[in-house]
């Protein structure tokens, strides 16, 4: 899995730009959660999408950009949390247990037709 780091608020606006020609999907990811540690890793296991750019950000690292995720888009901040941005809105939104591979790659097909 070819991760786009999520660091700053600029590089939100480039991923919700990008949402408009292909969907983005973005994973919030907490370094000190075993439940992220555990979804993360069911993620890139199974990952095997080309099409899609994943963005990975680190909450703890950067949380102004957490924040700005969840005001963005209308969701509640989860940890982990995976949403799916096409066309600049969230199409995708689940956290911890609900994170599931075939259902993201589902969602994504469906997005990108």
């Amino acid at each position: 899995m070819n991760w786009k780091e999520l660091s700053s608020l600029d590089q939100l606006d480039q991923a919700v730009e990008e949402s408009k020609t292909k969907p983005v999907l973005i994973f919030k990811h907490s370094r000190t959660c075993p439940i992220s540690k555990a979804a993360l890793d069911r993620l890139e296991r199974h990952w095997d999408l080309g099409n899609v750019t994943p963005y990975f950000l680190d909450l703890l690292s950067y949380r102004e950009v957490s924040n700005a995720v969840a005001e963005r888009f209308g969701v509640q901040h989860e940890s982990p949390q995976v949403l799916i941005i096409g066309q600049g809105k969230p199409a995708y939104n689940k956290s911890h247990f609900d994170i599931n591979y075939k259902d993201i790659k589902g969602q994504l097909t469906a997005i990108a037709g």
